[in-house]
């Protein structure tokens, strides 16, 4: 018996250390360096886009911007890396970055066989199609037959022959490595139909020579939970990086937005006391300072202004909350409580 509770003894002391090394160490990484890595898309209006300065804008180099406020508490201190979908997931594996922020869905296989851990869905969306108005097509169920531009190595690409085969549909495939280039295959002529996110496609329409041309169709044929993900393992980045996430989306909640975040630091609500940094150690204990969240807060604001400023309905994209209203307002998003 005394054998055996040494065993185990050592064995939970072993794997303490093992993990108390893995935890700190993106952290220590990041704060040696001076700056976060951060994978991006390689232009995505309203996710990932150079503006007309080359300064990096959107609803995902945000997610960015929040974390490195959070653990340097200065937005700037962000390297962003363009990176294509095949680029992507090795780019993570290889500690090229420090965090992918590129529009990907969260999968099972993502999850597991590639190593990732998704901190939560920054944006709701669903795979949709796009067609030019002079075929006079108005349902996805009218495509049969038709040549189809998608990204390789995305689950688009995946959706797309589980859609076609599940409706008896035949389709041509025009594979392409950099949505760039998928884009301009579609706006050339090279083929009938454009399919990726709706988000996305609202965002290629944009740059097409003529976009009032196109129209989206309205059949949604999938789930595409979108969110930032980290390599498995470093479970203190990990929490940093998924209570970014929901301290944007509490935020929200309590409405505390990037004018009043200072005012706020004042309240007497117990909840804010506590999410500001007011009451508790909650910063200290992942690592940062206890006013971690004022920092993320004041430096992008909330999620519904990451939200609205990037995407939403004042802005070319013109896209509605719909599924990502917090749950308050019939939407999905959702976080638990800092306490």
């Amino acid at each position: 018996m005394t054998l055996k509770l040494l065993t185990a003894a050592i064995g939970l002391a072993v794997a303490a250390t093992a993990f108390g090394g893995a935890s700190a160490a993106t952290l220590d990484d990041v704060k040696a360096r001076g700056h976060l890595k951060c994978g991006i898309n390689t232009g995505l209006p309203g996710f990932a886009s150079q503006n007309d300065q080359g300064v990096w804008q959107g609803l995902d180099v945000d997610y960015c911007k929040a974390v490195a406020a959070a653990v340097f508490g200065d937005a700037s201190k962000v390297e962003f890396t363009p990176l294509s979908a095949v680029q992507r997931f090795p780019a993570l594996q290889n500690n090229e970055i420090d965090l992918l922020a590129r529009n990907t869905t969260w999968t099972i296989s993502r999850d597991t066989s590639l190593g990732l851990a998704f901190v939560g869905v920054n944006y709701y969306d669903g795979q949709g199609f796009m067609v030019r108005k002079d075929l006079n097509i108005n349902s996805a169920l009218q495509l049969s037959g038709a040549t189809v531009c998608v990204q390789a190595g995305t689950t688009t690409e995946l959706n797309l022959t589980d859609y076609f085969r599940a409706n008896n549909m035949e389709y041509n495939p025009v594979v392409i490595e950099s949505q760039d280039n998928t884009n301009s295959a579609y706006d050339s002529g090279r083929c009938d139909v454009l399919t990726t996110d709706a988000s996305g496609l609202y965002a290629s329409r944009l740059e097409l020579g003529t976009p009032d041309n196109n129209i989206v169709l309205p059949e949604i044929i999938s789930k595409e939970p979108l969110g930032p993900a980290v390599r498995q393992g470093d479970w203190q980045w990990f929490n940093i990086v998924k209570w970014t996430h929901f301290a944007l989306l509490n935020a929200e909640e309590l409405g505390i937005t990037q004018a009043n975040v200072e005012e706020m630091t004042k309240s007497e609500n117990p909840e804010i006391r506590r999410m500001l940094g007011g009451d508790g150690t909650f910063g200290q204990d992942i690592g940062l300072t206890n006013d971690w969240v004022v920092k993320i807060v004041k430096a992008v604001g909330n999620y519904g202004e990451i939200f609205e400023r990037n995407v939403g309905s004042k802005t070319p994209l013109g896209i509605a909350r719909g599924q990502n209203a917090l749950w308050t307002k019939g939407g999905l998003q959702y976080a638990p409580p800092i306490r």
